[in-house]
């Protein structure tokens, strides 16, 4: 009983760091622009496309 009992307050100790170590994904967003428009890497944003 007292290991179960260890076991469990280390496993609830750990576990919010391990879910920390995960990361985060916010430098991974995908910008799409509306049709006929183009992202401009440069300025992150959306401009009207050359080629059409």
């Amino acid at each position: 009983m007292k290991l179960a009992l260890t076991l469990s307050a280390l496993m609830a100790l750990t576990a919010p760091s391990l879910a920390l170590a995960n990361g985060c994904s916010h430098d991974r967003q995908v910008m799409t622009c509306a049709d006929g428009m183009t992202l401009d890497i440069s300025s992150g944003t959306c401009v009207p496309d050359a080629t059409t």
